[in-house]
């Protein structure tokens, strides 16, 4: 088994297969919006920015388990990130780690 055997969940709740990302590299990251690391997003970016056309792609996850730091639908936490980051890269539903 491998990572382009898993489905996850888009932010409208559609599933999509990692398989659609098969020869890219990725960077999976695990996120919370409402924590002390959010700023992170912009290094993220700025990453994303520098090596997207040659197929890498960063999968943002956001997790609320850990001390509601990841508050709201997962709609407005996506909006939450390209509003007040300006992210490109998917961010998918929220999830439990």
């Amino acid at each position: 088994m491998t990572v382009y055997n898993f489905e996850v969940k888009q932010t409208d709740g559609t599933e999509k297969s990692l398989a659609d990302y098969k020869g890219d590299v990725l960077l999976i990251v695990n996120t919370a919006t409402g924590c002390g690391f959010t700023p992170q997003y912009e290094g993220l970016q700025n990453l994303y920015d520098r090596y997207k056309d040659n197929g890498f792609e960063i999968l943002d996850f956001p997790c609320n388990q850990f001390g509601n730091q990841a508050p709201g639908t997962d709609v407005e936490v996506a909006e939450f990130c390209q509003l007040n980051y300006q992210i490109t890269f998917q961010t998918f539903g929220k999830i439990d780690v």
